[in-house]
Order: structure tokens, then C-alpha cells, then sequence
């Protein structure tokens, strides 16, 4: 079996090839990334001409759109000005802005990709995508199925073309109409052999593989992560990208041998192989200049308003014991929740951070087949948290018995319960309400459940992982925990670990709603991990001895929040000392009025909402909008994040950011090296520089680099979402969620010395290269002089802000006015 041919070496070349196809995981782990990573290793806009031009992507908005934005002052005057003149020099100032305003220019995208493949119908007047498809992807969906399909595959074997082969071996139908097809199958012929067949020219081997896997490249790229990552299938299927590739070329062969009779000739000998270059240099391209300046002043018009806002507010330090303590999620959603706390309660100090809370841990609900993971997707947990036996009730509904699909038993429930069934969905358009298909983040942790966190014995092991930490272990990562957010001191009698998970029905996506340090999940089990460790006085005796000293009165509270209702439910309540029982009674009606605050500030958005309603009203319909099997829309998740603010609390806490901000605590004074902060740049870049990247990818090009929109979606095999039954896989955002999105890179402001940050930033090639390339913009606020320094050509030059500040007195009486993003501003009320 030949896998090199004359210089093709076909392992390297699908090395290469899965490298650009999309990344995304199964629905069940949807975590946010950069769609466009294979080209990270470039700068951030020739990264985009060329994506552009290799693969037709739409990587900017349209020139028309920028104009208009310019004109309703989206995009500012003056900060145009700036970067015309900052990039292209004083004395082409003025032709380039021409340019920009008034030039018309072709935005047609023409891309290489398919180019070789299309001359199947020009030399043979054949769709070798309509006569292949429809049959790959329902044996991919089939085969792959994770609990949809009434009736498995009919074969199990050790990989997907040997269970291709059983099928042919042991049925009367043949999957093809070629006998020669049927040898090169049970001869195990190579992609090499099978393209010398399709192609016959060994230098357009590259191209031709290319063109076929990116005429889908859904079902190609969860086949190529699914080889990488096999965990992702509860249901184990063994499968790899080799065999999709020699599966797809053996239907080729079969449909070409049964239309032509076995008489016709390889692709390459009507074709000049010189005129097909997939990976040809790129042309500048003056419409990619202009476009590019329009991306920098729409970018900058929002850049220049935050760091002008930062450098405008007051250090403002406290040595006193605040009322209480909260450690969120670093997530944007939770930016305007803790403000609303802060503003119910002056006295009280929240932080932010990646809502895994520094436990990494797979976990296992009580009776539960399988095990969840429960932190940063890239990090491969060595443990696992068990939930200790209860009674458990499962929620029953006729509607969703496995024999409801059975001739017998499905005839008589649509008989019977069909009538009330039409007669629930009529009523869910007034009264939507919980059903058990109903996806609800309270429902992942029992708020009575025990689990077993503590490991008093390293025998103690499940499927090669250890049953909870040990002291030791739960000791350092409460200590990484508390110092990278700089809580080390003037501990609150009761500090609340609030993790976050949301609420939906109907949702593919709902995964991507959910704690994406969490691998998609809530976080409800990493908050009540985390508080049984620093609650324990055997960690705490550690700490002690480590210098961190945590008060024997200091108890910390498990809680989550959830986003899209806009509840909150706490855990362990039992265990809080009377002192902190009546705290927390008072603290929960601080938190009620947050959460009814923050319901009326997102709402203004909802258009089936009407904000100027009273708290309560506006609340209750957000709760009902959550439930609605008519609701596209249940919250709007990620859409406007923007920047992302690494420091103290008083960096951020007088600022109006809108909801568009991550916010990750951090204190220069506690980690004067700056090795904490490394860590959290690590996290941040790709992190929250992922869910941008994808919400900026899904918006500008929402047909290739989105999923469309949600309502023609068809779940497949419990994997992904496609259109209809026989499409492709539609990886990316639907447009529901990102419509509202401004498509500019994440702002990372940090606080820190220049010098400090620089060096951090440096310690990880991975985390260098997304601020070296300006996939996601850096910025530094002096800690002492407040002086504000962007990150450019790698190092850290001063910038001035342009524009006046703007300044809010009432958040929640200027956010109804509007749906759409309001300016960054100083709150006067802070």
C-alpha cells in the first residue's frame, strides 16, 4: 500500500489539511475558539486576505456598512483621522482617505478553493457533490449517532471503513455499483492509489484533497477533531480522517465507473496543472488596505473611549473588611451583575475570574454512566469528584419513552397524549414553563447533593483517576486561586464562590451558554469544590504556613447564577455559622434586587420585552423568555463582548462597560514578577480571545464561518446542527446569536508596569503570538501614574486618548433608550 507518491506524502498533506478545517467539538462540548487558527501564526490582517483568498471567506464587513457607521458616528472622525494618518504617512493622508470615503471597489470574493474540482462539470458535466453527498453524510451521521437513531448501525468494528466493509460482507445491498470500486475497498487501497485513479497528476494530489474536504467542511472537521479527541463520543466511535478521505474517493470512483462505464480518465489530463496553486503567495490588494483602516478606526473608536475612561478614574484603596465578599466568573455577563451588587451594597468587594475556580476535575453524578469534564477544554484532568448516593427522581414524561417511536406504542400515544401534547405546545405560546427537555443549569447539581472532594486515600482510584484532592493539593489550588485575584488579605466573615450556567429550550447551542472553563458545563460543582477546600481547616492550616492567613470566622458559600433567568441558587446553606446566617439572609435580598437590576439592563435588547416596565414585570418576562419553545433567542449570550480588564476592582468599578467587558481580578502588589499574571494572560488570550474571534468570524461571514440561522437546523446524531437531513455540518455561531455583535478584536487592558507585562506575555510562545500578531490588542495602565501604553510592533509605546469622556449618572434609565451599544463612560454614581 503506497502513501508516498513522487514527493506526496499523504500523512503530511492531512496533517496539514485538518489544520485548516474548522475545530469545533460535538454539541455536548461546544467550547468558543479562533475559527480561523491555522492562520494565527500570521499578522491579524494578513491573516485575513489571505483566508480570504484561499477559502472565500468574508472576513470584514462590507465597505457600505463602515461608511454608514462612520455617518451615525459608530466609527469617529477624529480617531479615523488617527489611523490614515498613523498607517499610511501625513503626506497620503488625503488620498487615502478619498479612498476610503468615496472609492468604489469589487468585494466580489473569487477563491482558489474548489477551482480544480469544478472541472468535473466542465469536462464531464457531472456533480460529484450532489452524486457523493447525500450518502457520506447519512453514513457518517449514522455510524457516528450518539442516541438519535432508532436503530444503530448495523455493523460494529474497530474503525469506520471495516465497518463499511462488515456492511458489504454481510447484506444483500451494496453500498456500491463498481466492482472495481469493491476490490480497491477490501485491498485496502491508499489515498496515494485512489487519487492516481481520481487525478492521475501527483502535483495536484495537495489541491484536489483540499477542494473535496472543504466542499464540507463541517463533517470533515468533526471528523478530524474527533480522531484528536475520541472522548468527546460517550458513545465510542472509532473513526479518522484518513478513512473519511478514502471513503469519499471510492464513492467518486463508483459514481464516475457507473455514468461512464469504467471510460473515462483522470481529472489532471484536462487540466494545466500550472494554472492551480492553492498556496500561491497572496497580491496586495488596495481593497484590503481600505478595508483594514476602516476595521482599525472602527476598532479604535471603542479602544479610545475605554482607555480614555480608565485613565480618567480614581485609585481608590480601602483597608477595611468589606460586608462581603463574591468571586465570579471572569465572564462579560457577569460585568454588569457585580455592578449592580456593588451598587446595592457600597460596603461589599466582588472579583472575577475563570469560574473552574483553579479545580480540574472530571466529574460523576449520582448514578451516572459517564463522566464530565469540568474545566479548560486543553487540560486533561487527573481526578474525579463523585456525587455520593441519593435517592434520585427522575422527571417522566410519556412524550419522551423510547417506545413512543414504536408502530404500536407510538400509534397509541398519538392517539391519546398526541391531543394533550398539541394542546401543551399551543398553551407554551402564552405560559411557557420547565418540562424535562427543558436544559436548566440548576438541574446539574442537586442543591442538597454531598460529594466526595476530600482524598484520604491514593489507592483510591477510578479509571485511572483519583477520587478527590488531597489536602495538599486542595491547599494549592486554593492558594493559586485566592493570589492570582489578589484576595489575601481583609477577609469578609462570608465570601460567596459564584459559578454560572444558563437556561433554555429548544437550544443546539446551549453548551456555549454555559461556563466556558467549564468545558461547557455549569459551574456549580467547581464553586462547591471550591468552597469545601477553603473552608477546610486542614487547608487553611496549610495556608497559614504558606503566609495566607484566612480567619477561622471567614466561611465561604457555594451559589450559581443563572445568566438567562437571572436567579441565583445557593448550596451548603446548612453549614454557615449563625453570625453568617443572619449576614446571609440580608445578602440574599441585596442579591434579589442585583439580579431584577441586571434583568432590566439586558432586557432593553429583548424586543418582545418592554423595559420600561416595572423590576418586577421586566424580570418575570425574562424568566418566561427563557422557557419559550418559540424563543430563538434566550438570552444573547456572548454578543457585544469587546475587551477584557486584568487588575484591581478600582480599575473597572466607576466604569459603565455595557456588559462587553470580561473583568479578571488581579493585584500588581501580590505578584510583583508577574508570574500570576502570565497564567491569566495565558487563560485570557485564549479564552476570551476565542469567544471574540468566533463571535467576530460568525458575523462578517455568518454563511461560511457561522452556523445561519438556528431555524432550519436539524440536529445530527446528537454531534452538530445542519440544514435539512442531508447537510453539511454547520459549524460557528447561528446569526441569533451574534446579529447584535460588533465585530471588533478583544482590548485587553492590564495593570500593571510595561516592563512586568511584557515580560509575562513572552513567557509562552502560544500566549506571545495572539498579542505579537494583534489577534487580540493589549493594552497597560501604569499602576502609579495611570499612564495608558498600547502593545505594538512588540513593544509598549504611550498613547493619548482622542476623545472627550463621557459620563453616566443613571445606568438603568439610559440603557432603555436603546438597543443599541451605548458608549464606554464614568459612572457618577461609583
Amino acid at each position: 500500500m503506497k502513501t508516498t507518491s513522487n514527493g506526496f506524502d499523504e500523512h503530511a498533506v492531512l496533517h496539514r489539511l485538518t489544520h485548516y478545517l474548522p475545530a469545533q467539538n460535538p454539541l455536548k462540548d461546544f467550547v468558543h475558539h479562533n475559527t480561523l487558527h491555522a492562520f494565527q501564526h500570521k499578522k491579524f490582517h494578513d491573516a485575513l486576505a489571505k483566508a480570504t483568498t484561499l477559502f472565500g471567506y468574508k472576513t470584514y464587513l462590507p465597505l457600505e456598512d463602515f461608511r454608514n457607521r462612520l455617518k451615525k458616528n459608530e466609527i469617529n472622525q477624529s480617531v479615523l483621522d488617527w489611523v490614515i494618518e498613523k498607517e499610511k504617512g501625513k503626506e497620503n493622508f488625503s488620498v487615502w482617505k478619498d479612498k476610503l470615503l468615496h472609492q468604489n471597489y469589487d468585494e466580489s470574493v473569487k477563491p482558489r478553493i474548489g477551482n480544480l474540482r469544478a472541472n468535473w462539470k466542465k469536462e464531464y458535466a457531472i456533480n460529484l457533490e450532489k452524486s457523493t453527498h447525500s450518502l457520506l453524510f447519512r453514513l457518517l451521521c449514522s455510524y457516528l449517532d450518539q442516541g438519535i437513531a432508532l436503530w444503530t448501525f448495523p455493523e460494529k468494528a474497530t474503525g469506520f471503513l471495516a465497518a463499511i466493509k462488515a456492511l458489504e460482507q454481510n447484506t444483500s445491498q451494496s453500498l456500491f455499483s463498481s466492482t472495481r470500486v469493491k476490490e480497491l475497498l477490501f485491498n485496502n487501497a491508499s489515498i496515494s492509489e485512489l487519487l492516481e485513479i481520481v487525478v492521475g497528476k501527483v502535483e495536484l494530489y495537495e489541491y484536489y484533497l483540499f477542494d473535496q474536504q472543504f466542499s464540507h467542511p463541517g463533517w470533515s472537521g468533526m471528523i478530524a477533531t474527533l480522531e484528536a479527541n475520541p472522548t468527546s463520543l460517550l458513545d465510542a466511535k472509532p473513526i479518522s480522517f484518513e478513512e473519511l478521505v478514502k471513503f469519499e474517493l471510492l464513492l467518486e470512483i463508483d459514481v464516475l465507473d457507473k455514468k461512464f462505464n469504467g471510460n473515462w480518465s483522470p481529472l489532471g489530463s484536462r487540466v494545466r496543472t500550472h494554472e492551480y496553486k492553492l498556496f500561491e503567495s497572496v497580491k496586495e490588494s488596495e481593497l484590503f488596505q481600505v478595508l483594514s483602516l476602516w476595521q482599525q478606526a472602527f476598532e479604535w473608536s471603542f479602544y479610545d473611549q475605554v482607555l480614555g475612561s480608565v485613565h480618567q478614574t480614581e485609585t481608590i484603596s480601602s483597608t477595611s473588611i468589606p460586608s462581603f465578599q463574591g468571586l465570579f466568573c471572569m465572564d462579560d455577563r457577569e460585568c454588569s451583575f457585580r455592578r449592580h451588587i456593588e451598587h446595592q451594597d457600597s460596603k461589599a468587594e466582588t472579583f472575577g475570574t475563570a469560574a473552574f475556580f483553579n479545580f480540574e476535575f472530571y466529574y460523576q453524578p449520582v448514578n451516572g454512566k459517564f463522566h464530565t469534564k469540568l474545566c479548560p477544554a486543553p487540560v486533561t484532568p487527573k481526578y474525579l469528584i463523585k456525587e455520593e448516593h441519593r435517592k434520585k427522581k427522575h422527571v417522566k414524561d410519556l412524550h419522551y419513552h423510547k417506545h413512543s417511536h414504536s408502530l404500536l406504542f407510538g400509534w397509541i400515544i398519538s392517539q391519546t397524549l398526541g391531543f394533550t401534547s398539541a394542546f401543551k405546545l399551543f398553551l407554551n405560546i402564552f405560559k411557557p414553563s420547565m418540562s424535562p427537555a427543558t436544559t436548566a443549569s440548576f438541574k446539574h447539581l442537586h442543591k442538597k447533593a454531598k460529594l466526595h472532594i476530600e482524598n484520604k486515600n491514593l489507592t483510591d482510584t477510578e479509571n485511572g483517576l483519583q477520587v478527590g484532592f488531597t489536602i495538599e493539593e486542595m491547599a494549592n489550588r486554593v492558594e493559586g486561586l485566592l493570589k492570582s485575584i489578589g484576595l489575601v488579605k481583609n477577609f469578609s466573615s462570608l465570601v460567596y464562590v459564584v459559578g454560572h450556567g444558563a437556561t433554555s429550550v429548544n437550544n443546539t447551542h446551549y453548551a456555549g451558554y454555559d461556563c466556558g472553563a467549564c468545558c461547557g458545563r455549569p459551574s456549580s460543582v467547581n464553586a462547591k469544590v471550591a468552597c469545601f477546600a477553603a473552608n477546610h481547616p486542614k487547608v487553611r492550616l496549610l495556608l497559614k504556613e504558606r503566609g495566607l492567613t484566612i480567619p477561622d470566622t471567614t466561611q465561604f458559600l457555594p451559589a450559581l447564577h443563572d445568566t438567562t433567568r437571572d436567579e441565583i441558587q445557593f448550596y451548603d446553606e446548612e453549614s454557615l455559622s449563625e453570625l453568617n446566617q443572619r449576614i446571609h439572609i440580608q445578602n440574599q435580598e441585596i442579591f434579589a434586587t442585583a439580579l431584577r437590576n441586571n434583568a432590566k439592563e439586558r432586557s432593553r435588547r429583548f424586543d418582545t420585552i418592554n423595559s420600561s416596565d416595572s423590576l418586577e414585570k421586566v424580570h418575570k418576562n425574562v424568566k418566561k423568555r427563557s422557557l419559550s419553545l418559540f424563543e430563538p433567542r434566550p438570552e444573547l449570550n456572548h454578543a457585544t463582548n469587546a475587551m477584557s480588564v486584568i487588575g484591581r476592582r478600582s480599575l473597572s468599578k466607576q466604569l459603565f462597560l455595557d456588559r462587553r467587558s470580561f473583568l479578571n481580578s488581579y493585584d500588581y502588589q501580590v505578584d510583583p514578577s508577574g508570574d500570576f499574571l502570565a497564567l491569566i494572560l495565558g487563560q485570557v488570550a485564549p479564552v476570551a480571545g476565542g469567544i471574540n474571534l468566533e463571535y467576530y468570524f460568525s458575523r462578517v461571514d455568518n454563511q461560511k464561518l457561522g452556523a445561519g440561522s438556528k431555524l432550519p437546523h436539524n440536529v445530527m446524531g446528537l454531534i452538530g446542527v445542519a440544514n435539512g437531513i442531508d447537510g453539511d455540518l454547520r459549524p460557528g455561531l447561528p446569526s441569533q446569536m451574534i446579529e447584535v455583535h460588533d465585530p471588533i478584536r478583544l482590548l485587553v487592558v492590564a495593570e500593571h508596569f510595561p516592563e512586568v507585562v511584557q515580560k509575562a506575555i513572552a513567557k509562552n510562545p502560544s500566549t506571545y503570538e495572539w498579542f505579537k500578531n494583534e489577534w487580540v490588542k493589549l493594552a497597560v495602565v501604569h499602576p502609579e501614574t495611570k499612564q495608558i501604553f498600547v502593545f505594538e510592533k512588540q513593544e509598549f509605546i504611550i498613547y493619548n486618548p482622542i476623545q472627550k469622556t463621557n459620563y453616566v449618572q443613571n445606568e438603568l434609565e439610559v440603557d432603555v433608550k436603546t438597543k443599541e451599544n451605548l458608549p464606554i463612560s464614568i459612572l457618577k454614581t461609583a
